[in-house]
């Protein structure tokens, strides 16, 4: 929790408020008899106290620039949100009367989705009468989970949603 100079600040923090702002004026009276020696650029800084932390007894509170506090927080947000990947869904389409050669070509494809960190739905679509072989649809996707299955768990297994059958790929961990 943060809060800013007097806003909501509890009693504990007025007190500390102003037992910083003594000690802060007593640094810059020692400051101005050196004035020749040192640049009292600083002084033109605006400061915020800022409250640190409420649950302690007396309450924690800092003298910082909270706009560059706040802007560094949310630099620090952007480049964590940059770094993390998220896991897309790639789909793998086929149909059951698939060509070894082709069928070999998604299994590639799929391997190439879930090496990158993405779940793969592997596809099977049918037309017409071909819904009557939902059997071999099911036995190429559990070969396909077979093929898979050093880099790949299997999240939901084959099931049949009105003409396609499929089944969802995750990377193992």
């Amino acid at each position: 929790m943060v809060e800013l100079n007097d806003e909501k600040l509890s009693d504990n923090s007025h007190l500390l408020n102003f037992q910083y702002l003594q000690i802060l004026s007593q640094l810059i009276n020692k400051l101005m008899s050196h004035q020749d020696y040192i640049s009292l650029n600083f002084l033109l800084i605006p400061l915020d106290l800022v409250l640190v932390s409420d649950k302690a007894d007396p309450p924690v509170c800092r003298i910082m620039d909270y706009g560059k506090y706040k802007f560094e927080q949310e630099k620090k947000a952007r480049e964590a949100r940059k770094k993390q990947h998220t896991a897309d869904v790639k789909e793998v389409k086929m149909r059951y009367k698939i060509d070894d050669h082709d069928y070999r070509v998604r299994v590639n494809h799929a391997e190439r989705f879930l090496k990158s960190g993405d779940k793969v739905k592997a596809t099977i679509t049918f037309r017409g009468r071909e819904i009557q072989h939902s059997n071999l649809a099911e036995e190429l996707l559990k070969r396909m989970a077979v093929d898979l299955q050093d880099i790949a768990e299997v999240q939901q297994a084959p099931k049949r949603e009105g003409r396609n059958m499929m089944m969802l790929l995750s990377p193992k961990k």
